[in-house]
Formats: structure tokens, C-alpha cells, sequence
């Protein structure tokens, strides 16, 4: 199962809310980070990330190009990716699962929904 999630959104209350959602999963820890930057930071820190749930726009550094970054770097290439995105981006949400991304969630989403996805891409990878 899971151990460790890194959530990369600039939203201080979507943070919150993966990690009441996350709370459901025995030994999970949520690492957090505002943008794609921060996210490199953190994946430079933390080893063994086991999931990244990405959202597209953010400051500094948007999550296409933390993707494209994450796609350049070996050591990370294995990482599965769910995009976060809001309506009316799905281009952006296209762009990154031609990047790599293993799947899409629109916000706002149900729990059950980002459930059923970490389910599938953990099962699969």
C-alpha cells in the first residue's frame, strides 16, 4: 500500500483535504508542496515517493512544467502522476497525460473518485 503521497497545489484547503482523504490509508505520509519548485525540493529530500497528485495551475512553477521536469530526470520517471485540474482546462489535463501522467481528476471531486484512481494506477504499477 501506500506510503508516501506528494501533493503538489498552491491551496492551503486542498492540502487539508488530501489529508483528511489520505487519513483512510494505513502508514501514508502526505508530504505537501505550493508549487512545481517546491515539489523538486521535496523529491530531492523524501525518498521513496509512491504517488504524485499534481494540480495544473500554480505560481512559480505550473504542473506541465514540473511534469516535463519529473519526465527529465530518471530517477523519478517511474513516479505514477494523477492530474488535479479545475474545468475548462482540459487541454492542459491532455498535455500532461501525453506527458506521462496516469491519470485526471477534475476539481472539485468526490473522495470516492480520487479513491478509485489511486486504487487503479497502485494496482497496475
Amino acid at each position: 500500500m501506500l506510503r508516501k503521497i506528494l501533493a503538489v497545489d498552491d491551496s492551503a484547503l486542498i492540502h487539508q483535504m488530501y489529508k483528511l482523504f489520505l487519513s483512510r490509508y494505513k502508514n501514508c505520509k502526505l508530504i505537501s508542496a505550493m508549487n512545481g519548485l517546491e515539489a523538486l525540493d521535496k523529491l530531492a529530500q523524501e525518498e521513496g515517493i509512491d504517488l504524485i497528485l499534481l494540480d495544473i495551475n500554480m505560481p512559480v512553477m505550473n504542473g506541465l512544467e514540473f511534469l516535463q521536469r519529473l519526465q527529465k530526470e530518471s530517477a523519478y520517471q517511474a513516479i505514477p502522476v494523477i492530474i488535479i485540474s479545475t474545468e475548462g482546462k482540459e487541454e492542459d489535463t491532455i498535455r500532461g497525460l501525453k506527458m506521462g501522467a496516469k491519470g485526471y481528476v477534475k476539481k472539485p471531486f468526490q473522495a470516492s473518485e480520487l479513491h478509485g484512481l489511486i486504487e487503479k494506477i497502485t494496482a497496475a504499477g
